[in-house]
């Protein structure tokens, strides 16, 4: 298999684009997504994603694929073992921070929320098919 099995992944973010990936039979990353979440699961990895991102995947989801399957991640994330990090008002700070001094890039409040949340907790790795993240700096997980 991968360098990413033998990897040791404690801390994990998973952003909306993973989420997305997972619900999606169709999507273009479904495969992959399905073999990081095995991955994650088999190196009993403490996963991590925020509110923004869960209202993210939520509308994404609901706009695509239905109410159903939006309600569906939410109720899924609810019963795993992933921990729902709340943004806080400095968070949201330094998120604006980032935007103003990434001047080169599209970064979204939800991605640079992120970013400013995985910075405080000290989370280098996300499952994402985001290149913002790659861009940012952080290690991206894939099977």
């Amino acid at each position: 298999m991968s360098a990413l099995v033998r990897r040791d992944l404690r801390r994990v973010f998973i952003d909306t684009s993973a989420f997305y990936a997972l619900a999606d039979p169709r999507d273009g990353n479904h495969v992959e997504a399905i073999a990081a979440r095995r991955v994650l699961t088999d190196t009993r990895s403490r996963l991590y994603t925020s509110n923004f991102v869960l209202v993210e995947a939520h509308g994404l989801l609901l706009g695509r694929l239905g109410r159903f399957t939006a309600l569906q991640i939410l109720l899924d994330v609810d019963r795993s073992n992933t921990t729902i990090e709340r943004a806080s008002a400095t968070d949201e700070q330094r998120a604006r921070a980032i935007l103003a001094s990434y001047t080169d890039k599209d970064f979204s409040l939800t991605d640079a929320i992120s970013f400013a949340i995985m910075e405080r907790l000290g989370i280098t790795q996300a499952f994402s098919f985001d290149s913002d993240f790659a861009q940012y700096g952080f290690d991206i997980l894939r099977p």
